[in-house]
C-alpha cells in the first residue's frame, strides 16, 4: 500500500514538472517580442559607433553564453523548469539591450571595423628605431 502511494506521488511530481516545463516553454516565443521592454530605451543614445561595436560584441557573447547554459540545463531532470527559472529573465534582458544597441547602430549608420585593419601611424613602428637624420 505504501509503495503504491509513493509511486503515485512520484508520478504526480514528474507530471507536475513536465506541465510546468511545458507552460514555461510557451514563454520563449513571447520573450522575443517583449525583450525591449526589459531594457532602457535611452541606454545607447550617446554612444558613438566604436562604443556601440564593443557593446554589441559583448551582448552577443553574453547571449550565446546564456543560450549554452539554458541548453545545458535542459538536459537534466526538470531541465526546462531550471532553464526558465535560472536563465530566462537574464536572457530576455540581454536580448532587449542587444535589440536597442542594434537600433542605435542602424540609426548612427555605423559600419563594422574590418578585422585586419591596422592603425596607420607615421614614423617608426618600434621605439628603439630612430629615424635617419636629415641632411
Amino acid at each position: 500500500m505504501a509503495a503504491s502511494l509513493i509511486h503515485r506521488l512520484r508520478c504526480c511530481g514528474a507530471l507536475l514538472v513536465l506541465l510546468a516545463g511545458a507552460a514555461l516553454s510557451g514563454c520563449a516565443g513571447v520573450s522575443e517580442t517583449i525583450a525591449p521592454a526589459f531594457a532602457d530605451p535611452a541606454a545607447f543614445e550617446l554612444y558613438d559607433c566604436k562604443q556601440l561595436e564593443t557593446e554589441r560584441k559583448q551582448l552577443a557573447a553574453r547571449t550565446a553564453e546564456l543560450q549554452k547554459l539554458m541548453e545545458k540545463a535542459e538536459t537534466g531532470t526538470g531541465g526546462a523548469v531550471v532553464s526558465e527559472l535560472a536563465y530566462r529573465n537574464d536572457y530576455v534582458a540581454v536580448r532587449g539591450r542587444a535589440q536597442l544597441a542594434d537600433d542605435a547602430w542602424r540609426r548612427n549608420r555605423c559600419r563594422e571595423t574590418p578585422p585586419n585593419a591596422a592603425p596607420v601611424t607615421s614614423g617608426p613602428q618600434r621605439p628603439d628605431i630612430k629615424p635617419a637624420p636629415k641632411r
